[in-house]
């Protein structure tokens, strides 16, 4: 690993770091992979500063004219000048704080040296931003060949970090879960976590058994298809739940269409496998007799799919059921409530049950674990 790697950030670390330029004039700007959650850390800062306005500005999308148009007015004394009303999109007039956002920063030359002002100084013409604001922007790896640069002497004025990707474990706590991600997909990530691998850990031209990786992008594969990201499984996750409502090779075509061909045959395995799990009424009605699925893939389904929608009413049926599975699934529940960004956190850990087992199951989920 060279030295710039081993410095990159997760993507809670990156946030951090955005976060304490509040009310300076630091601005950062994060590389990253492709669909990586980039754009997500502007709703991680709106949390953590939930008086500051969201504005987001796609600097792929925009040119010169879409920062501000001139505008000629009249002084007092009755000369004309040129002043500069600036994007709405910016945030600048709205005398508030803001948290601006420039998606896609590196990929545009005139939208960089034109925003370097705001960046420097917060400043767009004769607007400035409220002092409290949070400027940053976001662009791919340039060793991803899609376009994304920085000069030298863009770079010299902001402060450029590497965001790595997500692992298995911090999308699941840190998105998954929460989102609603389909409980097939869950379960498939983490019997395959290599999906989320950087193209810089692995040979393009190497087959599986050679320490290849036939899921992610790679640059240096020619004519690459669709391939796995933080952001197709989302998208993956969208077409699974709606998959009653197409015909087998129609819902098929979805998958490849997001994950490319190679993801979207292991995935589906696991979609069949889906008919192992019980329903979510048998464990309510009958979690001492509910069905416990033969396969760990089909246990670990269930249980992303009880965290995603539990809710206080069935918690003393699921712990019930709970017991009666192995202790690898009921590691990955306990230690997947207590996270501290699970929705659904207060209700578990205020439920009678639930501290019950955790006060004679300790010995299994020491706080390291945790």
């Amino acid at each position: 690993m060279n030295q710039e790697r081993m410095y990159e950030l997760n993507i809670n670390q990156t946030a951090q770091l955005i976060a304490a330029t509040a009310g300076t004039n630091r601005t950062v700007m994060v590389q990253g992979h492709i669909g990586s959650g980039k754009s997500s850390l502007l709703n991680i800062l709106g949390e953590k500063f939930p008086n500051h306005i969201k504005v987001y500005f796609d600097c792929s999308t925009k040119d010169l004219m879409d920062l501000g148009v001139p505008k000629v007015v009249t002084h007092e004394n009755g000369n004309e000048y040129v002043t500069f009303p600036t994007n709405e999109e910016l945030g600048l007039h709205l005398d508030k704080p803001v948290i601006l956002m420039f998606d896609e920063w590196g990929k545009n030359k005139g939208i960089k040296l034109a925003t370097l002002r705001v960046m420097l100084e917060r400043t767009l013409g004769t607007r400035k931003l409220h002092p409290d604001s949070i400027v940053f922007a976001t662009t791919n790896l340039g060793r991803e060949n899609v376009g994304d640069m920085i000069e030298p002497h863009a770079r010299n004025r902001i402060t450029v970090v590497r965001m790595r990707k997500s692992t298995v474990p911090e999308w699941i706590n840190d998105f998954a879960i929460n989102a609603g991600v389909h409980h097939t997909l869950i379960a498939w990530a983490m019997e395959t976590p290599q999906i989320f691998q950087s193209f810089e850990d692995f040979d393009a031209k190497a087959d599986d058994s050679a320490g290849g990786n036939p899921y992610p992008y790679h640059p240096d594969r020619l004519a690459q298809g669709a391939f796995v990201t933080h952001r197709s499984m989302a998208a993956a996750s969208d077409y699974i739940h709606r998959m009653h409502m197409m015909d087998d090779v129609t819902f098929q075509a979805s998958l490849v269409g997001t994950l490319g061909l190679r993801a979207a045959s292991d995935l589906r395995s696991y979609i069949n496998m889906s008919a192992e799990l019980p329903t979510l009424d048998e464990i309510k009605e009958s979690p001492k007799t509910a069905k416990i699925p033969a396969s760990a893939a089909a246990v670990c389904m269930v249980v992303a799919r009880t965290m995603a929608t539990l809710d206080r009413t069935w918690v003393n049926a699921w712990m019930d059921y709970l017991v009666r599975l192995d202790p690898e699934s009921q590691g990955m529940f306990v230690i997947g409530v207590r996270h501290e960004k699970y929705k659904h956190r207060e209700v578990v850990m205020t439920n009678k049950k639930y501290t019950e087992y955790c006060l004679k199951n300790q010995h299994l989920f020491n706080a390291d674990k945790v």
